[in-house]
């Protein structure tokens, strides 16, 4: 495994720990999916340039398209959260309640 396979692949895991194990805010888990997010695009787009594959190089940039659609209903949700709940916490959510 190359530094740099190494490097994406931690940084992948490493979100998904924070997933895991941190989950205390909505706004902490949401930088956790978008941190995983941003590493699978770019390990996508060094992938895509390691091969010289002309048909692949649009799938990027739709994964990107797709994170960022991804970050605005994850802060569209937040401030829906915060506003009816008064607060971010994942504890003080009732999910039968809505």
């Amino acid at each position: 495994m190359t530094p740099v396979h190494f490097a994406f692949s931690s940084a992948f895991l490493l979100g998904l720990t924070g997933l895991a194990f941190h989950r205390t805010h909505l706004l902490s888990a949401l930088l956790c999916l978008e941190g995983m997010m941003l590493s699978l695009f770019i390990a996508f787009s060094l992938w895509t340039l390691r091969l010289d594959s002309t048909s692949l190089s649009a799938a990027p940039m739709l994964l990107l398209a797709f994170s960022a659609c991804e970050a605005s209903a994850g802060l569209a949700l937040l401030v829906a959260t915060a506003r009816t709940h008064g607060t971010d916490r994942l504890q003080s959510l009732n999910l039968l309640q809505c």
